[in-house]
């Protein structure tokens, strides 16, 4: 089953006008893309594991707002396999917008959720929002595929948070800490070990010239108490960011019953803060 993990976006298709302060804007969405979690870096594909998330982050140009800056949208998420038969539909839900440091443009994400169990196939997301002020509706749709069942990591975003509740970018400043969020799904059990799984992670930095900023990896692993009923189990990193720069987040995940590895990659940038006195 499809399920909503954050209703958070404003999606457009055709145009439609909005009046604002007396002036005619044009409702338009632009900078969509898919990314790992809200506010994370584009990723690239459209075909997912089952249990793995979606996230569809966008702008949305044109709102028409009141005098205190708010705007005023409803969000309608649909669902439809390759037959174009409708399989989940959530919605229409308001939501209030605030712009405020001004102007017409926010930055907003949707979240689609897999369950562990989805069946494979090609599915199109559709959403259609509402400018209830300006009485404009838009329509947004992205077709992604699931694969079938095997092997993978999933779910894979940074937090501020160990408990990985606050989205955080794959952009930091010297002195933040990050949280690597993930899950690894569909792993094998040790029918010798009480049918437990035994899976290992690894996470290495590397710099802009791809070599590893530390000779030895972060480590951890997850060898007991998963409950037979579950098919998969979160894992996270916590990252400090001490210096500035580009960097490549590695993070490798081996599953020591079927001896099968898998590898992601996340871009990270680390800035600097300067202060008045550094230039003097």
């Amino acid at each position: 089953m499809w399920t909503t993990l954050a209703l958070a976006a404003f999606l457009a298709a055709a145009p439609g006008q909005a009046e604002s302060n007396g002036q005619t804007q044009t409702l338009k969405l632009t900078n969509i893309r898919a990314t790992y979690g809200m506010l994370g870096a584009e990723r690239k594909d459209t075909k997912i594991l089952p249990g793995d998330i979606y996230c569809l982050s966008f702008d949305i140009d044109g709102l028409k707002t009141n005098e205190e800056g708010k705007a005023n949208c409803s969000l309608t998420l649909q669902v439809t396999n390759k037959n174009g038969k409708v399989v989940y539909t959530n919605g229409p839900v308001d939501q209030e917008v605030y712009l405020s440091l001004g102007g017409s443009t926010t930055q907003s994400s949707l979240i689609l959720t897999t369950d562990p169990n989805q069946a494979a196939g090609e599915y199109t997301a559709r959403v259609v929002v509402v400018d209830k002020m300006a009485k404009v509706k838009k329509e947004f749709t992205r077709k992604v595929e699931i694969l079938d069942k095997e092997f993978g990591i999933v779910r894979l975003r940074t937090t501020r948070d160990p408990d990985g509740r606050l989205a955080a970018p794959q952009v930091g400043v010297v002195g933040e800490f990050l949280s690597i969020q993930f899950s690894v799904v569909h792993f094998d059990r040790d029918a010798t070990r009480r049918q437990q799984p035994d899976l290992a992670a690894e996470m290495r930095i590397l710099d802009e010239k791809n070599l590893p900023t530390s000779p030895k990896s972060n480590t951890g692993g997850v060898n007991d108490d998963v409950p037979l009923s579950s098919v998969g189990v979160d894992m996270r990193f916590t990252l400090a960011l001490n210096r500035p720069g580009k960097f490549t987040i590695e993070l490798q995940v081996t599953d020591k019953v079927s001896k099968k590895k898998v590898k992601k990659l996340l871009p990270l940038t680390v800035l600097d803060q300067k202060t008045s006195s550094d230039s003097n």
